[in-house]
């Protein structure tokens, strides 16, 4: 236990205070410490010259990258430009523009118009058998003078008028299969083509639209 008490080394203690507590001087730190100092502050320096020196080589590079970047005011000017004098291949694109733009308002336009004869003739397609029976009315005298009963024909003829419904067939017009349907065929010396001899059932169109062809009879060249 002796040896082991003897071997112990006692730790040691470093007064590193700059203030003397018992004098109240202030201490001078010895050489060594100096020395420390001193190439403490040399490798500040020296670190602070190669940052220096590292930050004037670098800043060439950064004007020169600093030249290729596109501000806000050249981006708007490019675009004034462009605006004022227009590329030969921005004025394709807008005349190719326009004229699909044109066609698009024509194709709108002629089925908007189909539409509107389709509604339309879907409803005045019911009045068709009414207007059938004014014909077979009128054929038989019933219609002529001031009587109530033609009076009220006369107005529904000018309301489906007005809708745009046009009756055709008459005798002694042409045959036209497109238009006419025929029922019956007289061969005849009298006529030299396909003739209406007599209209059975009055055709009608709407607008371009055929509603319902004519039914006639014909009279054929012999």
């Amino acid at each position: 236990m002796s040896d082991e008490n003897q071997n112990h080394e006692e730790p040691v203690i470093r007064d590193k205070r700059r203030i003397d507590p018992e004098t109240g001087e202030v201490r001078q730190p010895p050489a060594d410490a100096e020395g420390a100092d001193e190439a403490t502050d040399a490798a500040a320096e020296a670190a602070a010259a190669s940052a220096a020196e590292a930050s004037a080589a670098s800043a060439p590079e950064a004007s020169e990258a600093d030249e290729d970047v596109l501000t806000v005011d050249d981006i708007l000017n490019a675009a004034r430009a462009e605006v004022q004098e227009p590329s030969d291949e921005h004025l394709a694109d807008l005349k190719r523009v326009t004229a699909e733009y044109a066609n698009y308002r024509k194709r709108t336009e002629a089925n908007r118009e189909i539409e509107r004869e389709r509604a339309v003739g879907a409803a005045v397609a019911v009045l068709l058998p009414v207007l059938d029976d004014l014909d077979r009315a009128e054929k038989h005298g019933d219609l002529e003078g001031d009587a109530p009963f033609a009076t009220i024909a006369a107005k529904l003829r000018a309301a489906t008028a007005k809708l745009g419904l046009q009756p055709f067939g008459e005798v002694g017009e042409p045959f036209d299969p497109q238009r006419h349907e025929a029922i019956f065929q007289q061969p005849s010396e009298e006529v030299e083509t396909d003739t209406v001899a007599d209209v059975v059932e009055t055709g009608y169109t709407l607008g371009g639209t055929l509603l319902r062809p004519a039914k006639v009879v014909v009279k054929t060249p012999q």
